[in-house]
């Protein structure tokens, strides 16, 4: 077996300042009302989770389990994301641009050998360029 790393990337403009869309990515409530609910706090080092739907055919109970990684105020979050095999990191950058903020967005570490990884990276690429950027716009209109 060889190492099949991959990572999804999203590359994404919002029209809004980088302060609105750091309190989207770290005020718990905002985060749950886009991503998932959680127990999250903006401090390196602290371990929180996500609830997710359980998928248990693919041997995922829901529980997202995440350690606070890196953090840099409205510049960058860096989490680790594990749950039904997965061990892989999630890092949200923001750049100022214009009048809004130029969002990228790195989910890494999938091993694509594994077959529970690579049913992961499938489900998720579609979802975090799709459903979740959309979902993180609807709230960041709704939110003043």
């Amino acid at each position: 077996m060889g190492d099949a790393r991959a990572a999804i990337e999203v590359d994404e403009f919002l029209p809004h300042p980088p302060a609105k869309v750091w309190r989207a990515l770290t005020e718990p409530e905002l985060l749950a009302r886009w991503l998932m609910p959680n127990d999250f706090k903006p401090v390196t080092g602290h371990r929180f989770t996500f609830a997710a739907k359980p998928i248990p055919n693919a041997g995922f109970d829901g529980t997202i389990a995440c350690r606070v990684l890196d953090i840099d105020e409205e510049r960058l979050l860096r989490i680790s994301w594990g749950g039904g095999g997965l061990d892989t990191t999630v890092t949200w950058r923001l750049v100022p641009e214009g009048h809004g903020t130029r969002l990228f967005i790195e989910h890494a570490g999938f091993d694509l050998d594994d077959p529970a990884n690579e049913f992961a990276f499938r489900g998720m690429g579609s979802g975090w360029r799709t459903n979740v950027i959309r979902s993180l716009l609807r709230t960041l209109a709704e939110t003043e």
